[in-house]
């Protein structure tokens, strides 16, 4: 039952998405929005709501008993509430309407301006639910926010919040924010190799399988370069694993891992490595975490984000970074899955920085890389700072990126101060 927008209209704007109004059953209402007719309806002795409120209300209970739908759009029921001489009758007027159509065995949907639902709280006493659509400006000012909210189901529980919406050629999306419960999966079945045996005995045999890791370190030391080499080892494996990557082009994922002579095309060929860019202003926080989903229920078992300098752009305009990573951290943890971590810090020496997001709680392992000058040369050094469920080595190890592969040397003997970046030799 339309009261505002014409049927042309409506079946205009539904073409949008694939739908068409052939199997409804459409009341217009609306004003014709014809000037002879809109002349010829003007009143000049009463007042339009005592002429016009009678029929209209009568056509729509004329309009129920006739069709006897299960389900019920009046847009807009704002509309009514002008067409009332009063507060009072209007009130009246939609209890009234509420029970009948309830008394029917109808499903129905009053949409209301929230402006006007806000003032008017006898309309939301006489309903069974209120859901909220928001529109909003992100707080960064650089997109614009859709969200739905359910703010009452009579007699049913609801999961309260915003949830994130889009509208798509398939129609309206909602993506839930689901609050991720821990789960009953135990982390460490098996180890993960990094397919470097100098860094799998650092980390005393490798990562247990359905942990969260975090490779840390300042730009071009290799980060991204040795989270590949897990996802590329995983791969080889038997595991399937996909990188999503915030930054960096797909070609030039492919181009690198060709320039390190880990050429991954039968990896992608196969399924068995997907790569996946991600445009960090495109995507709802819950959007992302549902492509996480899709991929996990099809069988990934191994997830890398780079980095979360992107990731973190895409979670600043939604609430807190930390908040959003727990989400998703906690889902992978109870699914029994791998997750890897690319984290860049600003500072290339100085005082030791794992992270400088706050999340370095949130991950079972801790792997860091760093610079160091040695006599003049610059250097690059791997380390394990953490580890929950098993030993490792606490020691430093020299690592190189050549177009051999990523190599890790032996422990770096007779240097201390190593983590600050200027060490000096042992006396």
């Amino acid at each position: 039952i339309t009261l505002a927008e014409p049927a042309e209209e409506i079946t205009l704007n539904i073409a949008g998405f694939g739908w068409t109004l052939s199997d409804l059953d459409l009341l217009d209402l609306a004003p014709s929005g014809e000037p002879e007719a809109s002349v010829a309806g003007e009143y000049h002795v009463f007042p339009p709501s005592e002429v016009e409120q009678g029929p209209l209300w009568q056509t729509i209970y004329q309009a129920v008993r006739e069709k006897r739908p299960q389900r019920v759009v009046i847009d807009s029921a704002t509309q009514l509430r002008y067409l009332s001489t009063d507060e009072y009758q209007f009130r009246k007027q939609m209890l009234h309407l509420v029970r009948f159509l309830n008394r029917q065995g109808c499903t129905t949907l009053l949409i209301f301006e929230p402006t006007e639902l806000d003032r008017e709280a006898s309309v939301a006493l006489a309903v069974d639910g209120i859901i909220r659509l928001r529109q909003e400006i992100s707080p960064g000012r650089v997109i614009g926010l859709r969200s739905v909210q359910v703010e009452k189901l009579r007699g049913s529980d609801f999961m309260s919040g915003l949830h994130p919406m889009r509208f798509t050629e398939q129609g309206l999306v909602v993506f839930p924010h689901h609050i991720e419960e821990p789960g009953l999966a135990r982390p460490g079945g098996e180890c993960l190799s990094s397919g470097l045996p100098p860094l799998d005995l650092l980390l005393g045999g490798g990562l247990e399988s359905g942990t969260s890791t975090i490779i840390s370190g300042p730009t071009g030391v290799g980060k991204s370069s040795l989270g590949l080499h897990f996802l590329i080892t995983a791969a080889r494996a038997g595991k399937r694993v996909v990188l999503y990557t915030f930054e960096e082009p797909v070609a030039s994922i492919l181009a690198r891992s060709q320039g390190l002579g880990m050429p991954i095309d039968d990896l992608l060929a196969s399924g068995t490595l997907s790569l996946l860019h991600v445009n960090p202003l495109q995507l709802y926080p819950d959007e992302f975490l549902m492509h996480i989903r899709k991929q996990v229920e099809e069988g990934r078992q191994v997830v890398m984000l780079d980095s979360l300098r992107g990731y973190g752009l895409a979670m600043e305009q939604f609430g807190v970074l930390t908040a959003h990573l727990q989400n998703l951290v906690a889902y992978c943890h109870r699914q029994g899955v791998s997750i890897f971590l690319i984290n860049e810090v600003e500072h290339i020496t100085g005082d030791l920085v794992l992270s400088e997001l706050g999340i370095s709680y949130l991950v079972d392992n801790a792997i860091l890389l760093r610079y160091a000058e040695v006599e003049g040369r610059v250097i690059r050094v791997i380390g394990c700072l953490k580890k929950r469920l098993g030993n490792f080595q606490p020691e430093l190890r020299e690592i190189r990126i050549t177009v051999e592969g990523v190599q890790v040397g032996e422990k770096l003997e007779g240097l201390h101060g190593v983590l600050t970046g200027i060490p000096v030799r042992a006396r």
